[in-house]
């Protein structure tokens, strides 16, 4: 990996920055993990009978930011990027046919997506509806399930890194 170019979250601030400023921070994270690596060391598996990737990862974190912002927020109906399903994020995983363009191309959007949709919601009470769940959420709870899962696949993209190079930290 090369610099950390993260920028940590606020010691204080309000409930909103600081949930935007550690959303970002995992976003960034996970740019980080996957920082000079080739499109086949991108999509070297972790272990066997695990199909999990860093490009894997790649690809259903910029499905979770369209299902958690644009579906939620904007466009209930919107296609997911690689699934035919909200719910089937396992398609995201099959990283064959996709490299680094492709796969951070489309998350890149997504992430810059969910920054627009996030800015223009008026409050972090604001409810949106949930398509999967076929219920109303909160602003609140969408950016604390998409902080969460970035948290828990930044875990994954450690090992994937360290057993692809030996490249540990941060």
């Amino acid at each position: 990996m090369t610099m950390d170019h993260r920028v940590g979250p606020p010691s204080f601030g309000t409930e909103r920055e600081t949930l935007r400023a550690f959303l970002d921070y995992h976003r960034a994270t996970l740019a980080m993990k996957c920082e000079g690596l080739t499109d086949e060391q991108l999509k070297e598996r972790s272990s066997p009978p695990s199909t999990l990737t860093l490009l894997g990862l790649v690809r259903h974190l910029a499905e979770v930011e369209r299902a958690w912002f644009r579906r939620v927020f904007e466009d209930h109906d919107a296609p997911m990027v690689w699934s035919d399903r909200p719910a089937d994020f396992q398609a995201a995983y099959d990283a064959s046919g996709s490299g680094r363009a492709e796969a951070f191309g489309a998350w890149e959007a997504e992430v810059a997506q969910s920054r627009r949709i996030e800015a223009a919601v008026r409050s972090l009470d604001d409810a949106g509806y949930q398509p999967r769940w076929d219920e109303e959420v909160s602003l609140r709870m969408v950016m604390v399930h998409v902080l969460l899962e970035y948290a828990r696949h930044n875990g994954h993209a450690d090992f994937l890194r360290e057993g692809i190079d030996g490249v540990v930290g941060a």
